[in-house]
Formats: structure tokens, sequence, C-alpha cells
């Protein structure tokens, strides 16, 4: 089930949330959520939701053995990322490894044809976060099984984060305020993650998938720019739609997660550009791999050698495929460049015209990095590259197909969601607020956008059938 699909917003959201509210005591609203977030699920997933169980059961053993023991707990420790880590190498990275095995010692093992849970790689990080922060801190263990189930299971962020960690919302697992306001601020920000995936990444989607489609032969220089651009905005609005309504979600429930998109498209710089992107990815990763490894502490070359495990890691975190490592070392590349100041970012973002040149820089490197991570392979993703920058050998019969995806329609998506790339909104919305008349109207005005959005996102989804998630897949 996904949040973009009319059974969530007409059944399976409206029951769950009346259900909340009429229950009083805590302790059965945490149970009325551990069974609507197993049945969401088990939706999609009815057999490996067994998986998600067992690897809850474990890791609560596991942080219990490491509350009450003095001694051998880091053995404890290393079991637990074992099993965590292993439970993502054989479902995620077993047939990989087993081809990349294959043609490198020219063998013909067979290669494990394994579903990918949905969400593994989300819930398996809440997991191994939470017991390595027992490991470090005691004070930080869950005895009660259902508590954390509902932490690791909660639907909002169970399928595709944000990467929620333990710390941030234990308090709220035992009491949580439900009023009127968050209830409402919740659905708002829930309306504009929807209309954020329906009313763009799903229209830029259509025609991202037309271009990586094409045959080499195909490929004209419009065509691949166009592609390009097309999935670099469906990529983003796709994500920060999802993360929008998980955290709408969990504010009509009484959770307050973190943000996990802060525009990134207005980074200056790769540095700055992960500040912005995937922030629950990028800050998991500090915390639990980066500064373990020696983070900055042992000198520039162990630094940037730590950076390139980390962003290899973020690579392959996504997928088995070589362009996801590939994504990652490239971005590696560039972050470690502008720490040696070879790219002198810190310099630059000093003045007005450089600052410019800096965002110039940053949206063209990430631009040909999803390309990269968008192609199926690196034949692929040369191929597209290619037709970028030296033209393609695509007829002038290619280019005129490609024109037709220009539709007034999708122009005017692409406007909106240019726009909507860059912080106008939260500009003007403090311009406005600086009066008390400009605060309310500002919050009228919202509030009716919202309504007209959520309009468009029915007429939308009743006309349309594509409506994937990118992240599902992660």
């Amino acid at each position: 089930m996904v949040f973009s699909s009319l059974s969530f917003l007409f059944l399976f959201f409206p029951v769950t949330f009346l259900l909340y509210v009429a229950v009083p005591n805590a302790k059965f609203r945490n149970a009325l959520l551990i069974f609507a977030s197993l049945l969401f699920y088990a939706w999609g997933e009815p057999v490996y939701i067994l998986l998600l169980l067992a690897s809850v059961v474990v890791n609560w053993l596991l942080a219990l053995l490491l509350g009450r023991r003095e001694t051998g707990r880091k053995a404890i420790i290393a079991v637990a990322v074992v099993l965590n880590i292993g439970l993502l190498v054989v479902f995620k990275y077993s047939g990989f490894l087993v081809e990349t095995v294959n043609a490198l010692f020219r063998l013909s093992l067979p290669v494990p044809a394994i579903r990918l849970p949905i969400g593994i790689s989300f819930f398996t990080f809440q997991t191994l976060s939470y017991v390595i922060d027992v490991y470090r801190d005691k004070s930080s263990l869950q005895k009660s099984l259902p508590r954390l189930l509902l932490y690791i299971s909660f639907f909002p962020q169970l399928i595709a984060g944000p990467i929620v960690k333990y710390h941030d919302i234990q308090d709220q697992l035992e009491r949580r305020t439900l009023s009127f306001d968050r209830c409402a601020y919740g659905f708002k920000r829930f309306l504009y993650g929807l209309a954020k995936k329906v009313l763009i990444a799903n229209v830029m989607a259509v025609t991202a998938d037309y271009v990586f489609g094409l045959p080499a032969s195909s490929l004209t220089a419009f065509a691949a720019w166009l592609g390009a651009v097309s999935y670099m905005l469906q990529i983003y609005f796709d994500f920060s739609g999802y993360s929008d309504m998980a955290i709408g979600l969990g504010k009509m429930f009484g959770f307050d997660f973190k943000e996990n998109f802060r525009y990134p498209y207005a980074s200056v710089g790769i540095k700055d550009f992960w500040r912005r992107w995937h922030i629950s990815l990028s800050t998991w990763f500090k915390e639990y791999l980066y500064i373990p490894l020696g983070g900055n502490r042992k000198g520039k070359a162990r630094t940037y050698l730590n950076q390139l495990i980390v962003f290899a890691c973020t690579g392959l975190w996504h997928g088995a495929n070589v362009t996801f490592l590939v994504w990652g070392l490239f971005h590696g590349l560039f972050l470690i460049l502008e720490s040696a100041n070879i790219i002198p970012v810190k310099k630059a973002e000093k003045h007005p015209a450089a600052r410019f040149l800096l965002r110039i820089y940053t949206l063209f490197v990430v631009l040909v990095g999803f390309v990269i991570f968008r192609a199926d392979t690196m034949t692929q993703a040369g191929q597209v590259l290619a037709a970028m920058f030296t033209g393609g050998p695509g007829s002038a019969a290619h280019l005129a197909q490609a024109i037709t995806y220009l539709t007034p329609w999708f122009l005017c998506v692409l406007v909106a969601a240019c726009a909507a790339s860059f912080p106008i909104a939260p500009a003007l919305e403090s311009r406005l607020c600086r009066s008390g008349a400009g605060a309310n109207g500002y919050a009228a005005v919202s509030y009716g956008l919202s309504a007209a959005l959520f309009a468009l996102c029915i007429l939308s989804l009743a006309a349309d059938t594509y409506n994937p998630f990118i992240y599902f897949r992660f």
C-alpha cells in the first residue's frame, strides 16, 4: 500500500485515525498503531512480515543482553552488526555478489533470485542504530517489546523513511500530545507531500522513463537533457514528497520526525547538498560509520579514505548495482575535492556572484550523478551522458518524438517544479508573517491551497495508474 493510493486515502488512513482519536488510553493507542502498521506492511508483503517481526524480536533480545551485561558486550554488538548487515546481504546483495564473482573468475554459479522485501534497508538501519545506541548508552534500552515494535514498524516511516533514531522519539512512544493544531498542520503537510508526488513526480517520471527506455541509437542531445532533468526533478519530488507525507502523518498521531530534505537544489557545494538531501541517511552514516572509522581525526589522507568508504556504502545502500556504487563514489570524489579546497567552496561562497556559480556547479554535478543513478548499466549511463555533451546518433524523427513530450501540462509542471525546488515559499511566508494580518492571511491561503491540491491529486489518481515510489525498491 502506498500513501498516494485511493485505498490508503479513503480507507486505511481515515479508519485508523478515527479509531486512534476514539481510543483514550495510550497503551491501546500503541496497540492500534502496531496492528495498523503490520496490516499496512502485510498489504504488500504478507510473507516478509515474519522477517520484520523476527528482526525486531532478535534485536530487542540483543539489546536486553547489552543492557544487563557488563562483560562480553563487544561480542554482542558484533553479533548484532553481523546479523543485521547479513540480512541485507542475503536479501539485497546476494545476487549481485554472485554475478560479480562469476564475472571476475569466469564461473557460472547459479544466481539466487530472492525478492527484495519492501523497506528492508530502512527498518534494518533503524534496528541496528537502536542496538548500537544501547551499546553506547544503556539508558537507551527499551524493555518493552511492543514499544520497540511500534518504533520500528510505525507505518508512516516503515517503507521509505525517514530513518528515525530511537532516542529522537523515545519519549513519544510512551506519551504523546494530540491536538487540533497538530492534526491540522500534519494533514496540510501530508497534502503538500501528496501533491509533490502525484502532480509533479508522476508527471516527470513518464518523460524520464521514456528517455531512459530509448535505445542508444535513438538518443539526441535534447532527449538526453530532457530525461536527465526530468529524472532529477522526479526523484526529488518523489522522495521529499514521501518524507513530507510521513512527517505529516507522524504529526497527526503525535510523533515529531525530523526534516529529511531542506531544498537540496539550492545547495552551495556537494557537502552542503548532503546536509540537505536525505538527511536521515547522511546523518546515519556519519554517526554510525564515518565517526567510528575515525572521521577527520586521523589526518587528511585517512579523512578522504573515510569519506570514500562512506559514500561507497551510501551508493550501495540504494541498491545492488555498479551504477549505485559509482554514483556514491562520484559524490565522494567531489566532497573530497571540496574538503581539500581544490574546489574552493568556503572562499567562494562569501561572494554573491561566486555563490551563484557554486549553485550552478552543484546542480550540474548532481544532474550528472543522477544520470548514473537512473541508468540500468554504466554503458547506458555513458551513452546518455555522451548524448548530452556531444550530441546523439538520433535522427530528426527521434528529436521530433522527444519534443512531443513537451506538452502544455508538462511545461506547467516543469515550471512549478523548478520554483518549488527553491525556498521561495518560506521566504514569502516569512515576509507575510511579519504582521499579524499577514500571518492569518497566509494561513488561510495555505489551507485553501492544500484543499485545492488535494482535489487535483484525487482527480489525477482517478485518471492515472502510474503511481510508483522510487525509494520502495531500496
